[in-house]
């Protein structure tokens, strides 16, 4: 079930999906869910051409090869897909940011957490079976270890923009990057049929999710923006939200049930890899909850210099 929150979608029930694959446990208080796989339509909503993105300079004290962060410049873009119940087409604005370049990966997840949760062992395989609320510890932690202020409160689970420190992009930035000034379905056509040399999906990632950055980056030079794992955003889920989407840097609702998770991953078909493709599930807070093999993420930074500026005003 794609939306959980949507009335529409009964008839694609994730309980259904992943005891057909025979690899759910289901715990109590959990109320995990998969996306469906049901296939629509492709659609092209228009993407207002951007400035691009450029990279950051240098790396961090944390990170390995695989945690140089790219430069996303800001604009204006049209977020959503017309042929998506939940997401209606609309103009955005997004203010320029710093997103990894490559989903976090396991060395640096331990390198940072101590541990390392993933079934599928491997040093530069991106990290899985983390929750959203796993990947918001990470995110202080990273934090911390670089001396940089952190943007959630571990208690009430809010984030502040404001900080200085890593956390999750929002819905719209993750967009917003994915798309990369491109106006059509997919970041390089409307066909699916390019879509093996960029991502890791059912067709061609053998049952598993793979090392991080062997497929061609997007136009801005995000490797594995979309498939191998679903990344978590910030947002709070909401079927209508767009209805009532702020134009400027939105951040999504302020309270919910689900978080957002976006982009496809190893086990699902090419559709959930087009960018405006949304889905939801449980952040787990409690320790009861637990993630799935399906679920990774990738940090964001506010871009320093515009923080700078606005600081000297």
């Amino acid at each position: 079930m794609a939306r959980i929150l949507s009335p529409f979608f009964f008839g694609r029930s994730s309980l259904a999906w992943f005891a057909a694959v025979g690899m759910m446990v289901w715990l109590p208080g959990c109320d995990q869910q998969g996306p469906g796989e049901a296939t629509k339509p492709l659609s092209g909503p228009v993407v207002e051409p951007s400035a691009g993105a450029e990279r950051s300079g240098g790396t961090n004290d944390v990170s390995s090869p695989r945690g140089e962060m790219i430069l996303i410049s800001g604009g204006r873009f049209m977020m959503g897909d017309k042929n998506e119940v939940d997401a209606t087409p609309h103009e955005v604005s997004v203010s320029s940011f710093l997103m990894d370049k490559f989903l976090v990966t396991q060395a640096l997840y331990e390198r940072v957490m101590g541990s390392n949760p993933s079934r599928w062992k491997g040093d530069q395989n991106p990290v899985e079976q983390v929750r959203w609320s796993d990947a918001v510890r990470f995110c202080n932690r990273r934090s911390q270890l670089e001396g940089l202020e952190p943007c959630y409160n571990l208690e009430t689970w809010s984030c502040n923009f404001q900080a200085t420190g890593y956390r999750l992009p929002t819905e719209a930035e993750w967009e917003y990057a994915c798309r990369a000034g491109t106006t059509t379905a997919f970041f390089f056509g409307d066909s699916a049929s390019k879509l093996g040399d960029y991502a890791w999906f059912e067709k061609n990632a053998g049952g598993r999710p793979r090392p991080v950055g062997q497929k061609l980056p997007n136009p801005w030079g995000l490797h594995d923006i979309v498939g191998n794992v679903w990344e978590w955003c910030n947002d709070f889920y909401q079927v209508d939200y767009y209805e009532a989407f702020p134009r400027q840097d939105p951040r999504g609702p302020e309270s919910g049930t689900t978080k957002v998770v976006r982009g496809g991953a190893w086990k699902f078909n090419d559709q959930h890899c087009r960018p405006g493709y949304r889905h939801n599930e449980n952040p787990g807070y409690a320790d009861v909850c637990f993630g799935y093999d399906i679920y990774g993420f990738r940090c964001v930074r506010a871009d320093p210099a515009a923080s700078g500026a606005a600081a000297a005003r």
